[in-house]
């Protein structure tokens, strides 16, 4: 059986770190690690780009380079391959985001469906991503969600939005590249999670293409798997689900203070890794049913699933089973993963510089909200650091 210890050999996690990324990288999290940092950082960036000061290239070389793959599709392939020499795949998102137009919507649709056919061309890029609100105006999805009734113009919006889900995962399937969308704020997400489970039932039938996102911080996504999975079996198709433990949580909470709803959120970060857990293995004993994309930076989440499938006899390559992390985080779980020849996959935001700083600036804040997470990622980077200057001597 594999040991817990895997996930500390920092030689394996930064085989592809030379000492130049790894100094960088060092740099970066000490940075983050100061919570009252990066507020101040954020606010003068934003300043000195709204004066058109020439800082892009100095946002490029440093916060980008560690969690973009590139500026353009090909810009990401180099990269890329050389994950993949180590056994990592690679998801592409195009991590521009703020857009509010039919315009940018429509754009935003063909350039997923570029990155599908773009996928659909290199074996190291086995699934999409899309974000429902990266799709369609977020009132609108909200609205919906609450069976509130849209005016003329606000039904042309909710069909154009159906027309550009459907569009994304009809071209997933014809070109057999899985398509994720992602879960965002709960006020939203039941018109999100209808839609999606309406394309399911269309391109899931003989192989799984469509994949919904459960943000395991809310208390209720556990039955939601299990009633999706008894009307999955009654209707003749199969589910994908990818699993996070959620990204909205500050949000959630003020907003259901604010309006005096129960918070969906679990009580605390206890409650939350146990619904993980529990949706984790429920989907894991119903492989069958469902195809799983385990998406977390939790090491005994990730302890827990490779040992249920040395205990289950299941291939660690079974195509059902899927792990990941984001680009420029937890290597030490993506490469030790794909080197033990398990399904490890990098999230791979890329974009033009200036379009992708909103995303940017969300990786800097979750990653000081996230306890122990920052000091996990400098202690490793260090300790590879020590380790090589110690080989060298």
């Amino acid at each position: 059986m594999l040991d817990k210890k895997i996930f500390s050999n920092t030689k394996r996690a930064f085989i592809l770190k030379s000492d130049e990324d790894l100094k960088r990288s060092i740099f970066i999290f000490k940075l983050i690690s100061i919570p009252s940092l990066v507020p101040p950082g954020i606010f003068f960036t934003k300043l000195a780009l709204k004066l058109r000061l020439p800082i892009e290239w100095l946002i490029k070389k440093t916060i980008f380079k560690q969690f973009c793959g590139g500026t353009s599709l090909n810009d990401c392939l180099t990269g890329i391959k050389n994950m993949y020499s180590k056994h990592v795949y690679s998801v592409l998102d195009y991590s521009v985001e703020g857009k509010v137009s039919e315009e940018e919507f429509d754009k935003a649709t063909d350039t997923k469906i570029n990155i599908i056919k773009f996928a659909a061309q290199q074996k190291e890029i086995p699934f999409a991503v899309a974000k429902p609100t990266g799709l369609g105006r977020f009132e609108i999805w909200h609205k919906v969600s609450e069976n509130k009734t849209l005016t003329p113009t606000e039904e042309k919006e909710w069909q154009h939005i159906k027309d550009r889900i459907k569009r994304i995962c009809k071209a997933a399937s014809e070109h057999n590249v899985k398509v994720m969308f992602d879960a965002e704020e709960s006020w939203m997400q039941d018109a999100a999670d209808q839609l999606i489970e309406n394309m399911m039932k269309i391109y899931n039938k003989d192989r799984i293409i469509v994949f919904n996102t459960m943000q395991c911080y809310r208390w209720d996504r556990l039955e939601y798997v299990k009633q999706s999975h008894l009307k999955s079996k009654e209707g003749g198709y199969k589910l994908g689900f990818k699993i996070v433990r959620g990204a909205y949580m500050e949000k959630e909470n003020k907003r259901a203070e604010k309006l005096s709803y129960a918070t969906p959120i679990c009580k605390n970060k206890a409650a939350t890794d146990n619904t993980f857990n529990q949706v984790m293995y429920y989907c894991l004993n119903h492989l069958d049913d469902i195809n799983l994309f385990i998406g977390t930076h939790n090491e005994e989440s990730t302890y827990g699933a490779i040992t249920f499938l040395e205990e289950k006899q299941i291939d660690f390559n079974d195509e059902r089973v899927w792990f990941g992390q984001l680009y420029g985080m937890s290597e030490n779980l993506t490469f030790n993963l794909g080197i033990e020849n398990f399904n490890a996959v990098k999230l791979v935001p890329f974009g033009p510089v200036r379009d992708v700083i909103p995303y940017l600036f969300r990786r800097a804040q979750e990653n000081t909200s996230v306890q122990g997470q920052t000091s996990r990622e400098l202690n490793l980077l260090l300790e590879e650091s020590q380790r090589r200057k110690k080989e060298s001597v």
